[in-house]
């Protein structure tokens, strides 16, 4: 009889994340986005009004950030949206053609038919986003920003090395800061369908030089594009 009253048992209802991540979540959501502008100060009491937390699991997250890179933190004035640069740009692209190239890599070589199901899968999703878009030029949101992440993700979940994968997650993050500062300046429509479609095919026909090559070639054209925006307004 125990089974059968099992099969009614009612499902725990999901517990709601802990402070902390929920701090976190939020915050890094807003500095990613660019609600603080670069090189902002990120006051305790501002903080708390605006999210409704308490002094401490602020505090946490704001150190977690500063792990990232995203804030930076000095003990006498407290904590600061990283600034935006074209020495970080090129610190951040520099990092990433070496460590996502090389995920990349293994990961073609690893990958299996779950793999390659999960990259269909996250093209999919992004393409369908980006055909709904104007014709005019793009503004990232979030709904972009997350397809757009689960995109470069997949491709490389399959590396068998999960410190690279964090670490190429954590710059890639570190980059869209940059691609947001881009968009908000950028004057003409930049589609990146067909980039990530040869990025995707690539790698799915095993072509890992070709994929490695394509993957390089798109975190450059970021860095450049990045590069004009920073031009129009070198105080940035």
């Amino acid at each position: 009889m125990h089974k059968i009253h099992n099969m009614y048992k009612k499902e725990s209802p999901a517990r709601t994340p802990p402070l902390v991540e929920q701090a976190f979540a939020q915050l890094r959501q807003d500095v990613l986005s660019g609600n603080y502008a670069a090189g902002a100060k990120l006051k305790l009491d501002e903080l708390q009004t605006a999210y409704g937390f308490s002094s401490s699991p602020l505090r946490e997250a704001l150190s977690r950030l500063a792990q990232e890179g995203l804030v930076r933190a000095d003990e006498r004035r407290g904590f600061r949206v990283a600034a935006i640069s074209q020495e970080d740009l090129d610190d951040i692209t520099r990092m990433r053609v070496m460590l996502d190239v090389q995920a990349l890599r293994e990961s073609i070589a690893e990958g299996d038919d779950d793999w390659e199901a999960a990259v269909l899968s996250a093209f999919h999703r992004l393409e369908k986003l980006e055909g709904r878009l104007s014709d005019g030029p793009v503004h990232l949101d979030s709904d972009w920003t997350v397809l757009h992440t689960a995109f470069h993700m997949s491709l490389l979940s399959a590396c068998p090395s999960e410190r690279l994968r964090a670490m190429s997650a954590s710059l890639f993050d570190q980059a869209e800061r940059y691609r947001r500062y881009s968009a908000r300046t950028r004057q003409t429509s930049r589609r990146k369908s067909d980039e990530h479609r040869q990025l995707m095919d690539a790698a799915l026909r095993r072509d890992a030089e070709t994929a490695c090559a394509l993957l390089q070639e798109h975190i450059l054209s970021t860095q450049r594009n990045v590069t004009a925006a920073l031009a129009l307004s070198p105080a940035a």
